[in-house]
């Protein structure tokens, strides 16, 4: 039988697009060479594991399962990524509707929001994300972190942001919060609503 490949996605936008936000060098290199080799690195595994599988080889099977997580977890996480931003020139400032609404019952504003997950976000020790997740069964909002390309069990990812240094080192250098402070001039609110109707059916 002929397997699945996961294949790169296309940007929404060009490469420059989110300028002077974050640089069109940068998202090149993340796009075109980080999530690349997420996506080469994962088809690559789901061979290994073919073949591991065929030769019942429970060792090397666990060694490819962990390979498997990490770059479906990249490939995942950087495909919901640049979803998340938009161009300089189409930004909205903040969300609005059904989003807003939880946003302000969670966290009691969108400040208080953003605030908390800037910080979550900073206070990441080395390489991870932060995420605006959601509860499907109670629509609770909530804000937290995974390292390397982990994702959260049993919340829908609404929101996430890399923290790893390829995600802004070039243009930013050291200072994250830096990077943290601007990416908010870009975020795709609409986006982030979409993903939060799709995953609340209201009643």
């Amino acid at each position: 039988a002929k397997r699945h490949k996961y294949t790169l996605p296309d940007l929404p936008y060009d490469y420059n697009a989110p300028e002077p936000v974050i640089s069109a060098a940068i998202m090149h290199l993340h796009h075109a060479k980080h999530h690349a080799a997420y996506v080469n690195n994962l088809n690559l595994a789901m061979q290994q594991l073919h073949d591991a599988d065929l030769a019942k080889d429970p060792l090397r099977i666990s060694t490819i399962s962990q390979a498997i997580k990490f770059n479906a977890g990249g490939h995942a996480n950087h495909s919901m990524f640049w979803q998340n931003l938009i161009p300089v020139k189409a930004a909205r400032g903040q969300p609005h509707g059904r989003l807003l609404e939880l946003i302000e019952r969670d966290f009691g504003s969108f400040l208080g929001f953003q605030a908390s997950f800037s910080q979550q976000a900073i206070s990441i020790q080395g390489s991870g994300w932060a995420w605006l997740t959601v509860d499907p069964k109670t629509s609770k909002l909530a804000i937290g972190s995974t390292q390397n390309q982990d994702t959260i069990p049993g919340q829908v990812p609404l929101l996430g942001l890399d923290v790893w240094e390829h995600a802004y080192y070039l243009q930013y250098k050291n200072a994250r919060p830096d990077y943290v402070k601007a990416i908010w001039q870009i975020i795709n609110w609409d986006d982030v609503s979409d993903r939060l109707a799709t995953a609340v059916v209201t009643k």
